[in-house]
């Protein structure tokens, strides 16, 4: 029974980790979102309006983060919104990390570390989820581009 019980732990403790991980990028449109909904509901759109209201700026900030950085080809730019988002993450990534330390780890100083190892974590998790959809381009100088691709010999070419 106590096997059972440790193996339930860890999988409770991995399936939150999991969580934590795959909802990283969802800090700052969860932040807009709650903030907007919570001026909604106190400038008198009701529960509903402002439920409304929230889900659409999150959703709204989520999918123009993602657009940004996909169309953009400024790489300052990449770079701000990539921070934007994962900033947030690393934060909450930060607390989640601090309070999951305070079950095990009895010394100040360590769990400050673990804490800051999985800031790095999560907020790196959430800059890489952003940019999945980002393409790289080709560096463009002068209006010469590097490293483009040969054209594809066809067969006929080869028998001459």
């Amino acid at each position: 029974m106590l096997a059972f019980g440790l193996v339930l732990n860890i999988l409770g403790i991995g399936l939150f980790c999991w969580v934590t991980f795959a909802l990283a990028v969802y800090a700052l449109p969860f932040f807009i979102a709650l903030s907007a909904g919570i001026l909604a509901y106190r400038h008198g759109a009701g529960v509903f309006g402002a439920l409304l209201i929230g889900i659409a700026s999150g959703t709204l900030t989520l999918a123009a983060g993602q657009l940004a950085v996909a169309l953009s080809r400024s790489l300052i730019l990449r770079v701000v919104i990539g921070a934007a988002f994962a900033v947030p993450a690393a934060i909450a990534g930060y607390h989640v990390v601090f309070g999951l330390s305070q079950i095990g780890v009895p010394s100040l100083a360590w769990r400050e570390v673990f804490a800051s190892l999985g800031a790095v974590c999560i907020g790196g998790t959430a800059w890489t989820r952003l940019t999945v959809f980002a393409e790289n381009r080709p560096s463009e100088s002068a209006g010469v581009v590097e490293n483009a691709p040969e054209p594809v010999l066809r067969a006929a070419a080869h028998e001459r």
